[in-house]
């Protein structure tokens, strides 16, 4: 099997080539490192496990290394939801226009199969929870939502007419080592810089799904085994949620911070674009017998501790 991962120097990119590579498949990376690192994937480039091409996918030269691939995985985003309110010219470009270009790139190769990692956020304020795939209207209520629902209406659209295959993987928050932005890397930040107080966004009452990267790997090899549509739509998280005023507490707890005092900007959003209430259904991969192993509150406990581990050995190397 010959897999392209775009991305796979990346968070949830890097987790995937790990598990590609253990599973024995030829592995190309495609990654500008504009937000990935080599060093997730390190081990493998020197043990020629993996190839890596450094290209930015706006620009040209990496089309041709996809030649002959079975499936591409492509991860590859600019994933900062509260950026894409500042300036969103940087989020249209990096997810609609480099998800044409892949496709594009997939038509004249013949490239069979895509597997693309969406987002809860395509739901905006969804008023039914948990939120099924067949919710609708999808009205995203950030630019990077509506990036994310643009791509997965282009891959429809190429599935549809060129015959290829997708599957189309809406996150909840994936949450693990090497992630590099989000809710937990904010906070231990913050702390490391000021163990005393704590700013936290909105009024902490902000209540999500969270789910640990291993786990959100494993439902997506499994979807891609066990379901054959031509468009395939999975929603992957967990079956339960945390406010952000726990996993703030989970944080303090594992960093052995005592007395840190919560501060809190107020509003029941933390930022534009934020989805104050959000869990998704998972009712469609449960039924090709795939659930996760672990909810919210462990994903959050199993990522605060390997990431501030990574951050104790970045420190000491």
């Amino acid at each position: 099997m010959f897999d392209v991962v775009t991305g796979g120097a990346g968070f949830i990119g890097s987790h995937l080539v790990d598990t590609l590579v253990a599973q024995g498949n030829e592995v190309l990376v495609i990654d500008s490192l504009c937000a990935g690192c080599r060093e997730t994937i390190a081990l493998h480039i020197d043990s020629c496990k993996v190839r890596f091409v450094k290209k930015d996918l706006l620009g040209e030269g990496w089309q041709d290394a996809i030649s002959g691939a079975d499936r591409l995985f492509h991860l590859a985003a600019d994933p900062d939801v509260r950026q894409s309110a500042v300036n969103p010219d940087p989020t249209m470009q990096n997810n609609i226009m480099v998800t044409y270009r892949i496709l594009e790139a997939m038509r004249k190769h013949n490239i069979p199969e895509l597997v693309f990692t969406s987002t809860s956020t395509v739901y905006g304020d969804a008023g039914v929870i948990p939120t099924p795939e067949s919710y609708t209207p999808l009205e995203p209520i950030s630019v990077y939502g509506a990036s994310k629902l643009a791509c997965e209406a282009l891959i429809s659209a190429y599935c549809h007419s060129f015959g290829m295959k997708g599957w189309i993987f809406r996150f909840a928050n994936i949450i693990g080592s090497r992630s590099g932005h989000g809710v937990i890397t904010d906070f231990i930040q913050k702390l490391e810089k000021n163990p005393a107080e704590l700013e936290i966004l909105g009024d902490g009452k902000q209540t999500k799904s969270y789910l640990e990267v291993h786990e959100c790997i494993a439902a997506m090899l499994f979807a891609v085994g066990h379901s054959r549509e031509s468009v395939n739509t999975f929603n992957i998280g967990s079956e339960d949620w945390i406010d952000v005023k726990s996993i703030a507490k989970i944080v303090t707890e594992e960093m052995h911070l005592s007395d840190t005092q919560f501060r809190f900007t107020g509003g029941e959003r933390g930022w534009v674009g934020d989805v104050p209430k959000m869990q998704l259904s998972i009712d469609r991969i449960k039924a090709l017998r795939w659930k996760p192993q672990i909810g919210s509150r462990e994903s959050v406990q199993i990522a605060v501790r390997s990431m501030l581990a990574e951050r104790k050995h970045t420190k000491s190397a």
